[in-house]
């Protein structure tokens, strides 16, 4: 099938070689010139694992190409759009401009018959307006919600865990049942798109629009409260002597709680959950339910309260003060296999000793980059410069390199043996047995 991807950002480039691998033509579009030179040459502008790989063969088959002329895009029977829903910057709502924007211009090259695929995450009642235009211009309107985790993108596009359809309702059909929709040219076109994961088993739900906006919002709303959750326990354990990761252990045996998404820490970050739960909770106000997920708040507040507790420990354990201090940052990015640092705690957590004197050199496999674009008046190097003569570590970002550190090791390179393990991802015995210093979250 001929489809094109609008947007080539995370989601999108990610998008467009995934469905190029398992066999499609794709044309990838983009107003960065840029961006459209480096993904032609093969090369991704991001780090996510396995996409330079698919890129460059996509690239080299001839199934994959990419453009900045949206006319490029004609030729294509299923229209992806992927673009970006950030922040508004004056307020918590979603900034739909680019969605909007994406749509408008693919108008004019649409035919009879196409199918425009909303991937972006959006407030419910958006695709509602855009299909009016979209039908008017002879072609259907689904949106299908992406689910993907950064650092697992490429597997979660080529054999994700569910689909989830959203086509208009015929007003002939009011049933809820997807059976009774599964005619629409929409499911029809979507089953081809993605017919080597339908046929893998992956459950597919099929339902009406607004349900499908829900479905990524809801989603997102769990975990991030999830998360909060268990750094709230850590905020009571910290004042009883409980151990949070041992609480975890033992709500998680529960199965309809679950162990995953129970570890306590810096708490949550990047370009999705943080700006997802704020803006479901500016639509619900605007839907006037905004106290159905008030609760959202709380969980935004505890979350970024966490932050404040790492920068709290360092502080402690430096003695009161982190003036002219130095201390090893391990970690920038908001999570480990991505390079990521949009609203990442790891990242915050570097600015703020920063802002308190301390002499923080930072580090990260991949996140160094845009961390210094972000905020260049930190210093940067690798793990050995940063705990050389520190005089405190902490740990913020989980990468499997600050998981496996040999502590004697890193003692004799240390100025003072104090570690603060922002996402208590450590063992604490072996630290504290070479003779650290071992502070963890919500544990004793």
């Amino acid at each position: 099938m001929k489809i094109s991807v609008i947007g080539c950002g995370y989601l999108g480039a990610v998008h467009a070689a995934s469905m190029a691998s398992l066999g499609h033509e794709v044309i990838g579009i983009d107003v960065d010139a840029a961006k459209v030179e480096a993904l032609s040459a093969g090369r991704a502008p991001f780090f996510e694992p396995d996409l330079p790989e698919l890129l460059r063969e996509g690239v080299a088959s001839g199934l994959l190409k990419f453009s900045t002329d949206i006319a490029d895009a004609r030729d294509s029977r299923v229209h992806f759009v992927a673009v970006g829903t950030p922040q508004q910057k004056n307020g918590t709502g979603a900034d739909l401009t680019y969605v909007d924007a994406a749509v408008d211009a693919l108008l004019p090259y649409l035919n009879e018959g196409d199918l425009v695929v909303g991937k972006s995450t959006v407030p419910v009642g958006t695709a509602e307006r855009l299909a009016v235009d979209v039908e008017a211009a002879g072609a259907e309107l689904a949106w299908n919600p992406e689910f993907l985790r950064e650092g697992y993108a490429v597997k979660d596009t080529i054999a994700p865990d569910r689909l989830v359809y959203g086509v208009r309702r015929d007003s002939e059909v009011p049933s809820h049942h997807t059976k009774d929709m599964d005619h629409r040219p929409a499911v029809k076109l979507l089953n081809e798109v993605y017919a080597q994961a339908i046929a893998n088993g992956t459950p597919l739900v099929v339902t009406d629009y607004a349900t499908a906006e829900l479905v990524k919002a809801a989603a997102n709303a769990f975990l991030a409260t999830k998360i909060s959750f268990i750094n709230a326990m850590a905020e009571i354990a910290e004042v009883t002597g409980a151990d949070v990761t041992e609480l975890a252990d033992a709500i998680g045996h529960d199965v309809r709680i679950g162990r995953k998404f129970l570890n306590a820490g810096a708490g949550f970050g990047g370009g999705c959950l943080p700006k997802d739960i704020r803006a479901f909770a500016a639509r619900a106000e605007e839907l006037g339910r905004g106290e159905s997920v008030a609760f959202l708040k709380e969980v935004d507040a505890i979350n970024l309260r966490r932050r404040d507790r790492v920068v709290e420990l360092v502080v402690d354990a430096l003695g009161g003060s982190a003036y002219k201090k130095k201390v090893a940052v391990l970690g920038l990015a908001f999570k480990p296999n991505s390079d990521d640092t949009r609203d990442s705690p790891a990242l915050d957590v570097a600015v703020r000793l920063h802002g308190l004197g301390a002499q923080v050199l930072a580090t990260d496999p991949e996140a160094i980059a845009n961390s210094r674009l972000r905020h260049p008046q930190l210093s940067f190097g690798t793990t050995g410069e940063a705990l050389a003569d520190a005089d405190a570590v902490v740990l913020v970002t989980e990468w499997n390199e600050y998981k496996q550190l040999d502590p004697v090791e890193v003692a004799s390179l240390v100025n003072s043996a104090v570690i603060v393990d922002g996402r208590n991802c450590l063992d604490s015995k072996k630290w504290r047995a070479a003779g650290w210093t071992y502070i963890g979250l919500g544990r004793p």
